[in-house]
């Protein structure tokens, strides 16, 4: 276990032996920075439950709490049993999760393409050895189709995987304000929340915004329940998300963590903030950890691969680990669907800034309309596929990400210009003549409302981009960066 930017063990004294009650979260910073307790002053435990879940050990062990609520206990321990129990298939459970088992799910034989099926060699079985290290990942089943998406209530969540619950094993007490290690992470380490940089936010008056998405009232509290419970990224396509919380659908969870980090952006007080931040730094601390553990990342194939990117980078800024803040940077080979679909090239409309295409300007061998398309007129586009997402199921779950990394002015981290400039192009161009043109050369109709450029899917994204797009807060250092909107032309 390693501690990042730890201002140190020191001796915590207490007379209870009791975990952390759960509530709101406190602000922790250098001047309030909890210690780290000595391992005798853990509470001495039985059981633990989050979130509907207990694991039961076979002898007592010392037990604490992350900062974000989840639990860690003190090992080596042996989890005697888990309820809901594993059966059929259904409640399983998985010790170290590897992060490049995208074609397999271990969590319920019922998860799509097979790949729950393929999955059951990951899955634990009880009583199970947990050494420091380690993470345990159960979950608890329901019915697919049962429960209404995240962002998206009128469709109902595909996934058999209800919620999932993680158990850390640690070698050593942790201080309060310590993050979960990632699922990922078997090296375990551990940020802090002091050093959050929280004078980064903005703080931007939020008076007369529409808090509103697209079915729906946007509420702070609500977003940052939807984030507390861990996000799964490690089956592409989302077939085993946890459906009570997470979203089935990349586009939606592009929505989802602009939305949550323009929140942050706004005047709320910190204590009103602090549950969100927390729990989307964690988020991004998650995915950082299976990025470093060998992932490829989330690739473009329509709208799958959106939304990831900015947890990692927004992480990294608040935590001030410029490695994390720059994903792409440390590790080039990595890919998001957000940087993969937009390039730099000569358009068709005159633009600079465009759609790369379904999967990326290379495309796929067989299949013409997968790849870049708009540097050719209309006419002789092979097919509609890239225009199709590019109107459906990307551009307008991109909005609220372009628009809070330039209000932390993240431009630079994120390291992928064109998607800043495709993105205001996708909000400024008028796109009424290049409607008619598809129209006339190919007899395809993207004249309904929902398909047309200069929107967000969510109103309240769409007013915080005509108040804010080009009214950017200060830099830092005090200086404003230019609004450069017109960097796709």
């Amino acid at each position: 276990m390693t501690h990042r930017n730890s201002l140190g063990r020191a001796l915590f004294l207490t007379l209870a032996v009791v975990l952390p009650a759960l509530g709101a979260n406190p602000v922790y910073t250098a001047a309030n920075a909890p210690m780290t307790p000595p391992l005798e002053d853990l509470a001495l435990c039985g059981s633990v439950s989050r979130h509907g879940i207990t694991w039961r050990f076979a002898d007592k062990a010392r037990v604490g709490r992350f900062v974000n609520g989840d639990y860690y206990v003190v090992g080596p321990v042996t989890v005697a049993s888990v309820e809901p129990a594993p059966a059929k298939g259904r409640n399983q459970s998985c010790l170290n999760l590897p992060v490049t088992s995208v074609g397999a799910s271990p969590f319920d034989s019922r998860v799509a393409g097979g790949r729950g099926k393929v999955g059951a060699k990951l899955r634990a079985a009880f009583p199970l050895e947990m050494k420091p290290g380690d993470a345990l990942i159960s979950s608890i089943s329901t019915q697919p189709r049962s429960i209404p998406d995240f962002l998206r209530p009128s469709d109902k969540n595909l996934s058999p995987v209800g919620s999932v619950s993680i158990l850390t094993c640690l070698a050593e007490p942790a201080p309060a304000d310590a993050f979960r290690p990632s699922y990922g992470d078997r090296a375990q380490t551990l940020y802090l929340a002091r050093n959050l940089r929280r004078e980064l936010l903005p703080g931007l008056p939020r008076d007369g915004l529409e808090f509103r998405h697209e079915q729906g009232p946007i509420e702070l509290a609500d977003f940052a329940a939807h984030f507390e419970r861990p996000w799964l990224d490690i089956c592409f396509f989302h077939f085993d998300a946890p459906a009570q919380y997470q979203v089935q659908y990349g586009r939606e969870g592009g929505r989802a963590v602009g939305i949550a980090a323009l929140l942050l952006c706004l005047d709320f007080t910190p204590e009103e903030l602090e549950p969100l931040l927390v729990n989307v730094v964690q988020y991004g601390v998650d995915l950082w950890g299976v990025v470093r553990a060998g992932s490829r990342g989330w690739q473009a194939h329509g709208g799958h691969g959106t939304g990831r990117k900015l947890p990692i980078v927004f992480a990294g800024l608040m935590l001030g680990d410029p490695e994390m803040a720059a994903p792409t940077k440390a590790f080039p080979k990595l890919r998001f669907g957000e940087d993969m679909q937009t390039m730099f090239d000569n358009g068709w409309t005159g633009a600079k800034a465009v759609y790369a295409g379904h999967v990326g300007k290379g495309g796929v061998k067989g299949k013409a309309d997968w790849g870049a398309y708009e540097h050719l007129p209309p006419a002789e586009w092979p097919g509609r596929l890239g225009e199709n997402y590019r109107r459906c199921c990307t551009s307008v779950a991109w909005v609220g990400q372009a628009l809070a990394m330039r209000l932390l002015h993240a431009e630079k981290p994120w390291n992928h210009d064109a998607f800043f400039a495709y993105v205001d192009r996708w909000m400024t161009e008028d796109d009424t003549g290049h409607i008619e043109q598809i129209k006339k050369a190919k007899g395809w109709d993207y004249s309904a409302s929902w398909q047309r450029q200069g929107q967000a899917w969510d109103p309240f994204v769409n007013h915080m981009w005509a108040l804010y797009r080009n009214h950017l807060p200060p830099a830092p250092d005090g200086h404003a960066d230019p609004p450069a909107e017109g960097t796709w032309r």
